[in-house]
């Protein structure tokens, strides 16, 4: 497979440097009345060291928007010596609690469940993902789960890390779990396509791709339309880190958005970063990568919220939709212990024209 220059990834290079001319002028402005260094002032003596992300996931395409923030040097323009993707499978939930990570890549579920029944100290500062990603797979000619009620007498192969989305699933719906079998499962979907399960947890831009790329027919039951539609791909750091690291997280969050922009605008290439140099000694198939970058980029990603706001921003609405998710699923919490996303909104003000970004 050949991938196309990137294209998207040049264009806005103009774009970037003079978002950050004029970061860097708020930078030598805030220097000069005494106060500390602007988010994103791409000088190194903003002094933001090294940060560890904790990914939810392998180094597929699905951080694309990250492999950018590295490769491109937005992490180090925003101030950071060096940035440490650390691969999944992860809520990133202990990760954060022990120190180990200082951002983790999770989704609402996971994080409601630990702050409501662990007394977590964390929240979600932003999402990648306007829409969760998560489904049931199952094959047309096999268990063919095209609605919840389809769930009952069958047999669903459930990995430990999603367990409690599955459950949120089945609490949504109003379906107990003895109505059906789960069945402990990894992340490879051979347990479906060898009939031993006749559903799968998984991802759309995933798992549902590559059995399809096989030749079968899939069927999809996505959380999202049926009863759970919570935001996935959440930045989520500890209170700690926002009571005492805020300007490090407004300049992770700077780069963030020139990573995700980039992601978006040529998914192709993010594509390509993933197979040929993050991620390549996992033998990810180009094909399958590029239909997940484009997909994510199209559906996910981008909303009118976004367009409208800024990448990784969570509207009222889908705070309170993510909180109804959690409701259902018997997880407690409400939108001040679950989200603080005061430090987005600041560096929007600070850098208005990053809203700007997509094309």
């Amino acid at each position: 497979m050949t991938f196309r220059s990137p294209v998207g990834a040049r264009r806005l290079r103009s774009i970037a440097v003079a978002a950050l001319a004029a970061a860097s002028a708020m930078a030598l402005a805030a220097c000069a009345s005494g106060a500390s260094s602007s988010t994103g002032d791409g000088d190194a003596s903003a002094g933001f060291g090294e940060l560890t992300v904790q990914l939810s996931w392998i180094k597929n395409e699905e951080f694309s928007g990250e492999f950018f923030a590295d490769s491109e040097g937005h992490f180090e323009e925003a101030g950071f010596s060096s940035v440490s993707l650390v691969p999944g499978p992860s809520t990133g939930v202990a990760e954060l609690v022990s120190g180990s990570a200082d951002v983790a890549l999770s989704d609402a579920v996971s994080v409601g469940a630990a702050v409501a029944n662990e007394q977590a100290p964390v929240k979600i500062i932003g999402t990648t993902y306007q829409k969760n990603p998560f489904t049931i797979l199952s094959l047309a000619d096999g268990g063919n789960i095209a609605t919840p009620d389809d769930l009952k007498g069958k047999k669903i192969g459930v990995q430990d890390s999603n367990a409690s989305l599955f459950k949120a699933l089945l609490a949504a719906n109003g379906i107990d779990e003895s109505e059906l079998t789960i069945v402990p499962v990894q992340y490879d979907p051979a347990p479906l396509t060898n009939g031993e399960v006749d559903g799968f947890v998984a991802y759309l831009t995933n798992e549902s791709i590559t059995v399809a790329a096989e030749g079968n027919e899939t069927v999809d039951l996505p959380f999202a339309d049926n009863g759970l539609p919570f935001v996935a791909e959440t930045f989520t750091v500890t209170d700690e880190a926002i009571a005492s690291d805020r300007e490090k997280l407004k300049a992770f969050l700077y780069a963030e958005i020139l990573g995700w922009t980039d992601a978006v605008n040529d998914p192709e290439e993010g594509a390509r970063l993933a197979v040929e140099e993050y991620g390549k000694d996992l033998d990810l198939n180009p094909e399958n990568s590029i239909a997940g970058a484009v997909k994510q980029a199209e559906e996910l990603v981008v909303s009118d919220e976004t367009a409208a706001n800024g990448l990784f921003t969570i509207s009222e609405t889908l705070q309170e939709e993510t909180l109804a998710s959690l409701a259902g699923a018997g997880i407690d919490v409400s939108a001040d212990d679950l989200f603080d996303l005061s430090l987005l909104a600041e560096v929007y003000e600070e850098h208005p024209e990053l809203v700007k970004y997509l094309k």
